[in-house]
C-alpha cells in the first residue's frame, strides 16, 4: 500500500512545484537523470514556515511559482525545458547588479547567482567566481543536509509586476568554508519583484537582501581542520536531504 501511495504521489507531482512530472516533462533533460525529490526540504518548510497561505491565494501562487522556478534552474540543464520563464526576456537581478540571463544561471547555479557581489576579495566570505555549479551546491548541501527552505512572507502587488517579501532558512548541521556547524537556524529575508507575461511566466526577477544576515550564521562556528571538513562533507553528501535559494541525484531529496 505504501508503495502504491508513493507511486500515486509521483504521478501527481509535488504539491509545491510544477513541471516535475507528466507528459510535458518526458523530453526534459534532468541534471542527474531524472526529477528530484523534495521530501526533506518540504518537511523543513512545513515545520518552520511562519505563514500558511489559503489554497489558491495570490501568496500561495507566488510561493509555489518561485519554488518551481528554483527547481527548474537547479535541476534542468536546458533553457527550453524551463517552463516557468519567458526564455527570450528572462533576467535575474541581485541587489541591483547587472542582470543574468537564463543560460548564465543554468551555468553558474542559483547559489552563485545569488551570492555574486562587488566587495574587495579580502572581504568576500564566498567567492562565486571561484565556484562551479557543482561545487556551490556541494558546499550548501553539506552545510544544510535537510535543505534550505523558503517562504513568501507578504505579497504587496499582483501581476504583471508582483512585489513580495521572502524568507530563506536552514539549519547549520555541516561545515561551511572551514567553519564548524552550530546546529542553529541560519536565515535571511529580503524583498523581490517579479515581472510576468500574460502566461504568468517570469520575465524579470529582482531580489534585494543583506548577505551579512546569511553569512553571520554560516561563519558563526569556530574554524576547523581541513581533514575534519572533508570528513563531514563526505558524510553529509551521502545523507538524504532537501535553489535559489541538494542532493541532486534521482530519487533523493533536493534543496529548494
Amino acid at each position: 500500500m505504501a508503495a502504491e501511495e508513493a507511486a500515486a504521489a509521483k504521478i501527481m507531482g509535488n504539491k509545491y512545484r510544477s513541471f516535475l512530472y507528466g507528459e510535458g516533462e518526458k523530453s526534459t533533460e534532468w541534471r542527474h537523470g531524472g526529477p528530484p525529490a523534495f521530501d526533506e526540504v518540504d518537511k523543513l518548510f512545513e515545520e518552520g514556515r511562519t505563514k500558511e497561505w489559503p489554497k489558491g491565494s495570490l501568496e500561495e501562487t507566488v510561493q509555489n511559482a518561485l519554488k518551481s522556478w528554483d527547481m527548474e534552474f537547479s535541476h534542468k540543464t536546458r533553457l527550453k525545458d524551463c517552463k516557468t520563464i519567458n526564455p527570450d526576456k528572462f533576467k535575474l537581478f541581485i541587489n541591483g547588479r547587472e542582470g543574468l540571463t537564463g543560460e548564465e544561471i543554468l551555468r553558474l547555479g542559483t547559489y552563485n547567482a545569488l551570492l555574486k557581489n562587488s566587495l574587495p576579495k579580502e572581504f568576500q566570505y564566498y567567492k562565486p567566481e571561484e565556484e562551479t555549479f557543482e561545487s556551490s551546491h556541494k558546499a550548501f548541501r553539506s552545510t544544510f543536509p535537510r535543505g534550505f527552505a523558503w517562504e513568501v512572507l507578504a505579497v504587496y502587488t499582483g501581476p504583471p509586476e508582483i512585489v513580495f517579501k521572502f524568507r530563506h532558512w536552514g539549519f547549520s548541521e555541516g561545515p561551511f568554508k572551514g567553519h564548524a556547524p552550530t546546529g542553529e537556524m541560519v536565515q535571511f529575508s529580503g524583498l523581490a519583484t517579479l515581472k510576468v507575461d500574460e502566461s504568468l511566466r517570469a520575465e524579470e526577477v529582482e531580489l534585494y537582501y543583506d548577505p551579512a544576515e546569511l553569512f553571520g550564521g554560516l561563519l558563526k562556528g569556530p574554524p576547523i581542520s581541513e581533514s575534519h571538513i572533508d570528513h563531514e562533507a563526505n558524510k553529509n553528501s551521502g545523507a538524504t536531504h532537501g535553489c535559489p535559494f541538494s542532493r541532486q541525484i534521482v530519487g533523493t531529496n533536493s534543496n529548494e
